[in-house]
């Protein structure tokens, strides 16, 4: 069972080869891409801050900077123009239920308690 904010196995195996650190590239070997992959789109679609990431992702920091490396290293770009180009591409539809404001937008100076998106409140 796929937890929420993760790929499927489908759409994991559409990227996988795309992804650095695999058998036969220079450097080590990552044994976690998936993981990590998964880690950075909790963030991204719950909208929570870096350092709110749950532990099974790894540790925020280490996350954070190896999401950057890879932004300045293409490799985001490289995913999403293979993506873009599938003529079936149904799991890159967007609709406004998907785009939110930043939270510290949300809720403006002074306002009440920042609310994580995507994770459920306490009682």
């Amino acid at each position: 069972m796929v937890k929420r904010y993760e790929l499927t196995q489908e759409q994991w195996e559409k990227i996988e080869r795309l992804l650095p650190g695999k058998e036969g590239d220079r450097g080590r070997t990552a044994q976690d891409n998936r993981q990590f992959v998964n880690g950075v789109l909790w963030v991204l679609r719950s909208g929570a801050h870096w350092h709110d990431l749950p532990e099974r992702y790894g540790k925020w920091k280490t996350t954070h900077k190896r999401f950057t490396r890879w932004a300045h290293a293409g490799v985001w770009e490289k995913i999403f123009s293979f993506l873009t180009g599938d003529p079936d591409n149904q799991y890159l539809m967007l609709d406004s239920t998907l785009v939110r404001v930043h939270q510290q937008a949300a809720n403006g100076k002074g306002g009440p308690k920042i609310r994580l998106w995507g994770v459920p409140e306490e009682d």
